[in-house]
């Protein structure tokens, strides 16, 4: 639900409609049912480091189709108010085996005071469905349930902890009449309370999130520490359905080796058309991968194909690479890999058998290699900027379209303080924000605000282009005044809502297609990408004080909080 926000021009006020900021005025609703019973709960998984985890390649929750690089959490994350209520999401289940439609999501209080009041306190799910809790008490180191179905979730689980609190169904979709649904392809999970406290957490079916948890019987557990936005605070239950009610469940940790780059098959070229797959262990022995499994999951282009790796050498060393050639000396019939983009996964594999442990890599579009890179003190995927292989990785490729500037939580207490990105074009020639793929014209999108170009937007060269909430249509003027844009500057409008905690922001340009019975399925090239917090530390101020993360850097993607600074709203100039 929106919210009704001015804008002021001078000493005139005029009403722009209803603003998409938080829903704090949501009526509550009627308790749901509840069922307890008695489980018993399993111990914390004790591995903590990002770099062996099976989710150290990152990308966005984004559609399946649609590869965007982001990255891990920063060290530039600063530390967590222990004096308000923080909010956390603990599991998801999204994608429920069998075809079972049943879906929940796990609320815990992270850090601080215990809620008295629920209802009072206004706490709430938003995002992907919206739930309104009712009157009763959460307290620190409890943990309840918000279900699409009561019944069915009673039925899944006959045995659950005393006390456990179920509460459910959420919402219906407005645009269905019906209980909204998780989408398997990945959305974004608000807790809200108050504006304080708030977690945002993002779950989906892309590499490198978990594959056991997308209908494959596991739920999605966050690990408890680091931002909950980001694919590495997230692994697959060793509990299969999950373990609800109850915290700091077991995840299934991942082999030291993990796939670092990958060149993919150039099908049209008259030679060197073979690729090759380039594996990094962070481990300190040497790891003999012969036997383990490639497996591409993209819906075209080969989809469930599995190679296994052969040939003589097979051994990663410690701290080191592993070169391994696209050819049937190595993977059989030999490795080829689509430059429209793909989806590896890379299972261990032990005497035979998968073990569940798995590294994946979601390829950019195009001819260039994709991979995973340090990018102030995190871990960065997309396409290389150069190819490395047998070493480390070069800068991420990026340009000529950057984010420059995003004002993702406006000040709630000012009514003329507007949510808003920014973009800049860095390159020598203006450019059309729509291709011509094979004779048909397709938009560059924006991913994160659910936004596509015409082929009427333009960014000039060394120009900026202005994106506001699309509930300000026809309001250009005003924002021009308001904000001394340049009429020179063009201004778009996004359908879609930046989340006040955190989440992928990624400018895509069309590269090719693939036409299945009339239906086109498109893929992009990544011109710039970022996930931002709201727990940058120094930048503070950006979360509803009144200023915005300001680009400071434009060498390679906007990762890292070093690439940013906090600087009041200048959108267009």
């Amino acid at each position: 639900m929106n919210t009704k926000k001015l804008l002021a021009v001078g000493t005139c006020v005029s009403v722009l409609g209803m603003f998409s900021a938080c829903s704090d005025d949501a009526s509550p609703v009627t308790p749901p049912e509840s069922y307890t019973s008695s489980s018993s709960a399993v111990q914390p998984n004790s591995s903590g480091d990002v770099l062996t985890s099976s989710s150290d390649i990152v990308v966005s929750s984004s559609s399946a189709n649609n590869p965007v690089p982001v990255l891990s959490s920063s060290s530039g994350e600063g530390v967590v108010d222990s004096s308000i209520t923080n909010m956390g999401v603990s599991e998801i289940m999204y994608n429920a085996a069998g075809g079972s439609a049943l879906e929940w999501i796990e609320v815990y209080i992270k850090k601080g005071p215990d809620i008295t009041d629920m209802q009072l306190s206004n706490l709430r799910l938003d995002g992907a469905v919206s739930f309104n809790f009712p009157t009763g008490s959460l307290k620190a180191g409890e943990y309840v349930i918000v279900t699409n179905d009561v019944a069915l979730f009673n039925q899944t689980y006959p045995s659950l902890p005393a006390g456990c609190k179920v509460y459910g169904p959420w919402d219906n979709d407005p645009k269905t009449g019906a209980v909204a649904k998780l989408v398997n392809e990945g959305d974004v999970v608000d807790v809200k309370l108050k504006g304080e406290g708030d977690v945002s957490a993002a779950f989906s079916n892309n590499p490198p999130w978990p594959s056991l948890a997308n209908g494959n019987g596991r739920t999605l557990v966050y690990r408890g520490s680091g931002n909950e936005a980001d694919p590495t605070s997230w692994g697959a239950s060793v509990a299969v359905n999950g373990n609800p009610c109850v915290g700091n469940d077991q995840v299934l940790d991942a082999s030291t080796v993990r796939l670092n780059e990958i060149k993919p098959y150039d099908i049209n070229a008259a030679a060197n058309k073979d690729g090759w797959v380039e594996l990094y262990n962070s481990g300190a022995a040497p790891v003999d991968v012969a036997g383990w499994e490639l497996v591409s999951k993209r819906k075209n282009d080969g989809k469930g194909k599995t190679w296994t790796i052969g040939g003589t050498n097979t051994v990663v060393p410690a701290n080191g690479y592993l070169l391994l050639e696209a050819t049937e000396a190595v993977f059989g019939d030999g490795l080829f890999l689509s430059d429209n983009g793909d989806e590896i996964y890379l299972y261990e594999v032990v005497g035979g058998a998968r073990t569940g442990l798995e590294s994946s890599l979601l390829l950019s579009a195009g001819k260039q290699s994709s991979g995973v890179v340090q990018v102030a003190g995190t871990v960065a995927q997309g396409a290389m900027a150069t190819e490395t292989p047998g070493a480390a990785n070069s800068a991420l490729k990026a340009g000529p379209i950057f984010i420059s500037e995003i004002h993702y939580h406006e000040d709630e207490n000012n009514p003329n303080d507007l949510e808003f990105l920014e973009l800049v074009n860095k390159g020598t020639e203006a450019v059309t924000l729509v291709e011509s793929v094979n004779n048909t014209p397709h938009g560059w999108k924006v991913e994160g605000v659910n936004l596509e170009f015409a082929a009427t937007d333009v960014i000039p060269a060394g120009g900026k282009m202005v994106l506001f909430n699309d509930s300000l249509k026809g309001k250009d003027a005003l924002l021009r005044a308001r904000y001394t844009i340049p009429e020179s500057v063009p201004i778009c409008y996004y359908a879609g809502k930046l989340s006040n905690r955190g989440e992928t922001v990624a400018v895509k340009k069309p590269y090719s297609f693939v036409e299945n019975g009339g239906v086109k399925q498109w893929y992009y090239e990544i011109s710039d990408a970022t996930l931002y917090s709201d727990r940058w530390a120094g930048m503070t101020d950006t979360d509803g004080k009144g200023k915005s993360l300001n680009r400071k850097e434009f060498t390679t993607a906007g990762y890292g909080y070093t690439a940013w600074e906090a600087k009041a709203p200048t959108p267009g100039n």
